[in-house]
């Protein structure tokens, strides 16, 4: 029997569901989140919530997830041919930008880490750490090639990761340092981020 297909208002549906979701539990985390309340969000019947996802647990998972494939996509670019300074400062420079515009989802994935992955321990295991092993590949094997220095592949993403997503986890922080803009915050971010990236990785001949 044939898959029943999606409808365009379906899937707008979803996503307004997942968008409202994200807001409600960035601000109150999965416990202190109702259905009510992402419906309210999303202007939108509880029961219709429902229609689309059987429990809050299944909204949540959702959320994170998407979270996790739109971090994944810019990773997944990483070319094995490109020239890897610029492959990788592409990469980092995605994922602070990703910090900027969705600072609420890193935050959500944030609190999920911490509280020990309860939700998506099993998704981290198995698609994240795939896609990870795949590209720590990649790095090591500009590594083999001398065209990166010497370094751990996988705690190079770690670094990535921490120094990127900062800028969301820790926004209030920032603003009570920084004393500018939005746009020099993520300009003199930017800039030192390429840096510390090329002239760290850069290959010592």
């Amino acid at each position: 029997m044939a898959e029943k297909k999606t409808t365009r208002i379906q899937t707008e549906n979803t996503q307004r569901v997942l968008e409202a979701a994200l807001q409600e539990f960035s601000a109150h985390g999965f416990r202190g989140t109702t259905v009510e309340q992402i419906a309210t969000t999303a202007g939108m019947s509880k029961a219709n919530v429902l229609y689309y996802f059987r429990r809050k647990q299944d909204i949540y998972v959702a959320v994170l997830q998407q979270t996790i494939d739109a971090w994944l996509t810019p990773l997944e670019t990483l070319n094995p041919n490109g020239e890897p300074l610029d492959e990788l400062w592409l990469y980092a420079r995605a994922k602070l930008q990703m910090s900027r515009r969705s600072p609420a989802a890193s935050r959500l994935f944030a609190n999920e880490i911490i509280s020990g992955a309860p939700m998506i321990g099993y998704y981290l295991q198995d698609e994240l750490r795939a896609q990870v092993d795949t590209k720590c590949s990649v790095i090591q094997q500009w590594i083999d090639d001398d065209q990166l220095a010497p370094i751990n592949p996988l705690h190079l993403l770690f670094f990535i990761w921490s120094t990127t997503q900062h800028y969301a986890d820790f926004m209030p922080q920032i603003q009570f340092l920084h004393d500018d803009g939005d746009d020099k915050l993520f300009d003199d971010a930017e800039a030192t981020l390429k840096q510390l990236l090329i002239n760290g990785l850069a290959p010592k001949h």
